[in-house]
């Protein structure tokens, strides 16, 4: 699929930016999230002829990015809501910040994700909500568990806490780009960032544009669930009829309305990968960190790989990656090693 050129040269970047950067500015995620390392990453820098640096979100208390924002809009509700309790669903990263907000604030949380969640997930969550989160499976990928979500606050009456779609939510997550901007102050060419929904890229893209536009800001997603690009290509939100379940964290059938908003004026580019690369991103990361990320969280650095690929190294700067995720089944780590092993280093897709 072709790329367009996301950027309209007729947007006023401030409009658009400065009231989300207002926002990632207030957020009050470091109750329960930390700042994490923009870690140089000198093997990666060597084998891909570039200056690499990897944001660690996979070191976040529940081992994603995604407690920024599920603790910004739960730190939004009112006592009464709060009281009244939440609903959310989630592929299962974004539930771990939301049980562990839930039991922080004394909330009661309904919690719901597809039955194709790994079960590293769905331990995390109850492990980490305690008593105040109840557990729903439904479905096979988390469009059919968001679909049972909006039905159970509805029955229930009580007040959703989006994935992704929600000005809280895309300002919690955009406190990452605030963090890498401050953390490096020197040239820096592009931030790479998975898309599952958009909140992350949303948030990022919205950050780093208000401070510093000319620094692009890349996206990247699987040639199996990649409902972003196909919307950014369309010119609407479009609804994929199927996704992989590979990179779980980023299987989205639709992206969110605001998220899209963003996305389509803000990021330069969207790459797309296979699981394969991404299996060979997870190894260069493990050789570099000593560390597991989920696919999810190696997306970035895959899509990064085919970016320098194609571009030929033609930019001055770092590349930093948000390595977002570390929340992978163990059981699954043989066949990611097989195919990591099919791929001598990192290729394009």
């Amino acid at each position: 699929m072709a790329t367009p050129s996301f950027n309209d040269p007729a947007t006023d970047l401030a409009t658009l930016c400065q009231p989300y950067l207002a926002r990632i500015l207030a957020a009050p995620v470091y109750d329960l999230a930390r700042e994490t390392a923009l870690q140089p990453a000198p093997r990666l820098s060597r084998q891909l002829g570039c200056d690499v640096w990897l944001k660690r979100e996979d070191q976040q208390p529940v081992f994603s990015f995604k407690l920024r924002g599920a603790y910004a809009k739960m730190r939004s509700l009112s006592a009464a809501q709060l009281r009244g309790g939440v609903v959310t669903a989630s592929a299962g990263n974004h539930a771990q910040g939301v049980a562990l907000a839930a039991s922080h604030l004394g909330a009661r949380a309904v919690i719901v994700v597809p039955a194709t969640t790994p079960q590293v997930k769905q331990d995390a969550i109850l492990a980490l909500g305690g008593t105040a989160v109840s557990l729903i499976r439904h479905g096979a990928c988390y469009s059919d568990a968001d679909a049972h979500a909006t039905q159970v606050a509805q029955d229930r009456g009580l007040t959703s806490v989006p994935a992704f779609d929600d000005p809280d939510v895309i300002a919690g997550q955009g406190t990452v780009g605030l963090e890498i901007l401050r953390q490096h102050a020197g040239p820096l060419h592009a931030v790479f960032v998975p898309i599952g929904g958009g909140s992350l890229a949303a948030g990022v893209a919205a950050c780093i544009k208000a401070v510093r536009p000319r620094i692009r800001v890349i996206g990247v997603q699987t040639h199996e669930s990649c409902a972003m690009a196909r919307s950014i290509e369309a010119g609407e939100r479009i609804e994929l009829e199927h996704v992989g379940l590979f990179c779980d964290g980023t299987a989205v059938r639709r992206v969110g309305a605001e998220t899209f908003r963003l996305c389509r004026r803000l990021l330069d580019d969207i790459v797309l990968v296979d699981n394969d690369a991404v299996c060979a991103a997870i190894r260069d990361i493990f050789l570099e960190t000593r560390s597991i990320v989920e696919p999810a969280g190696a997306l970035a650095l895959a899509g990064l790989a085919q970016y320098t690929a194609r571009h030929d190294h033609d930019h001055a700067g770092a590349l930093v990656v948000v390595t977002s995720g570390a929340n992978v089944n163990f059981e699954g780590l043989g066949d990611i090693a097989r195919r990591a092993a099919a791929c001598r280093d990192l290729q394009p897709a």
